[in-house]
């Protein structure tokens, strides 16, 4: 999904932890008041080139945690 212009994934939080760490993503915060979610990441305007991948991976992510 897009927030604020940035693309939002839910994926496994050591890869979430993996992309925060090489800083290609940021901890989703949703409401902006320093509560982060663990297996959301933002990526900004500016790594639009890994959406399609990352988005791709999130959505094998989430259809077999469901």
């Amino acid at each position: 999904m897009l927030c604020r212009g940035e693309l939002v994934v839910k994926l496994p939080r050591a890869r979430v932890d993996e992309l925060v760490a090489a800083g290609a993503a940021m901890r989703f915060e949703p409401r902006r008041d320093g509560r982060l979610m663990k297996e959301w990441a933002t990526l900004p305007e500016e790594q639009n080139h890994n959406w399609e991948p990352l988005a791709r991976e999130a959505l094998q992510f989430v259809s077999v945690a469901t």
